[in-house]
């Protein structure tokens, strides 16, 4: 039984050897194809680097230059480098208590020129955009149909005042007849009556030739105010009115002009104080973007009473503008100075830093190194700020590269203007 038992277990072992090759080669395929790949990568990288000698080499001269720096080869380097900062010397000065805002300059006076009689307009005797004086002669309606009714009123006048004349006569001679009792007292009184009766007709024609004497000066328009001429509304030949709405042209007094704008509350009492006193404030109008000053003026009033919403209460200020730099409904930028803090240390403002210790700057050593200092900022004038601490006039504090400076550290000193600094004006590659 054993024998027939491995005999018929011998056939089937040449079977099973063809069926392990394929798996096999199935697990060591990735492999394969991973090795080719790497060979392929290894070969493109030593190509590109034999064809770019200069990469290795920079790469070769930055370390070395990191090497002998200490670990640090760019400009700021580790704690224990020599950091550039720029400086500015501590100074006396007087600073300026200011008050920034946003104004509008107005007008002082506004007048619309109107017609105040109906009429053909003859003539225009200015230029639009001049200036004018007031009572200075601008326009001319016809005056013919004026001067008819002056005349016809200066005729019934002269008539009615040969009436009165007349009476006046007779009433005289009444008046000698009633003594020689030649006449009526009854005719005398009404003589008298005749006589009062034509006085007030006389009085009532005077006053129609007033009237038209009126009427015949408003064919000639004269300035009412001073100022500048705006453009003409109307042309010659046309007929104006005294209901035009838009008149025949505008005047808007420029010389001096007035700037009206909002300051907080807070500072009312002050402004207050120096006008009672009469002390002149001064005002500074400057371009909306803060880059050239337009005119110099003054303080003239502030309004009666505070804007409960925003805290703020307007202030009217007044510029001579001679040069003619400022118009009406203008926006400006306003610089109101309150005050002046006389011979006080001032810094740069780029120089006050804020830390855990407060409000600090860096002060540079004999020995060209920094400390730091507290001070209390205070107000800020043109980029200067006064402050309080111990800091004395000529000390130098770091106005620029105090982003990587501690206590002690090292310094050299630099240009603060980037076009002054050594190599600046040097030619490129």
């Amino acid at each position: 039984m054993n024998n027939h038992t491995e005999s018929e277990a011998t056939p089937h072992q040449p079977s099973s050897a063809p069926s392990g090759k394929p798996g096999i080669l199935r697990r060591t395929w990735p492999w394969l194809i991973g090795l080719l790949v790497l060979a392929g990568a290894a070969l493109w990288w030593w190509k590109t680097q034999a064809s770019n000698p200069s990469a290795s080499d920079a790469t070769q001269a930055s370390a070395r230059a990191d090497r002998a720096s200490g670990g640090g080869g760019r400009r700021f380097g580790g704690a224990n480098a020599v950091q550039p900062v720029s400086v500015q010397a501590v100074r006396r000065q007087d600073i300026r208590v200011s008050v920034n805002a946003i104004g509008s300059i107005t007008a002082l006076n506004t007048a619309v020129v109107r017609a105040q009689v109906s009429g053909v307009l003859q003539a225009l005797n200015i230029k639009e955009g001049q200036q004018v004086r007031a009572g200075q002669w601008l326009a001319q309606i016809d005056p013919r149909a004026f001067q008819a009714a002056l005349g016809q009123a200066e005729g019934v006048l002269a008539r009615d005042k040969a009436q009165l004349d007349n009476a006046r006569i007779d009433l005289e001679r009444y008046r000698g007849l009633l003594a020689k009792d030649a006449i009526p007292k009854q005719q005398l009184d009404t003589q008298e009556a005749l006589v009062r009766q034509l006085e007030g007709t006389v009085k009532a024609d005077q006053g129609a030739v007033d009237s038209a004497r009126v009427q015949l000066s408003y064919t000639r328009i004269t300035a009412p105010i001073s100022g500048r001429v705006g453009l003409k509304q109307v042309d010659l030949g046309n007929v104006v009115q005294p209901g035009d709405a838009n008149g025949i042209l505008s005047i808007t007094q420029t010389q001096p002009i007035s700037l009206v704008f909002a300051v907080p509350a807070a500072h009312v009492p002050l402004i207050t104080a120096r006008l009672r006193a009469g002390d002149s404030i001064p005002v500074e109008a400057w371009e909306r973007g803060g880059q050239r000053q337009l005119a110099v003026g003054r303080v003239a009033t502030v309004d009666n009473a505070i804007d409960p919403s925003t805290d703020t209460i307007k202030v009217k200020a007044v510029f001579p503008n001679r040069d003619e730099t400022l118009f009406p409904n203008q926006a400006v930028s306003v610089t109101l100075q309150l005050d002046v803090l006389t011979d006080v240390i001032a810094v740069p403002q780029a120089a006050v830093l804020r830390g855990a210790q407060g409000f600090y700057v860096y002060v540079v050593n004999a020995d060209n190194t920094v400390s730091s200092r507290v001070v209390t900022p205070g107000t800020v004038d043109e980029g200067w700020m006064a402050v309080q601490g111990s800091l004395q006039p000529d000390e130098k504090v770091v106005i620029d590269g105090t982003d990587r400076l501690r206590e002690g550290a090292t310094v050299e000193l630099i240009a603060a203007d980037p076009k002054q600094r050594a190599g600046a004006n040097a030619p490129g590659p």
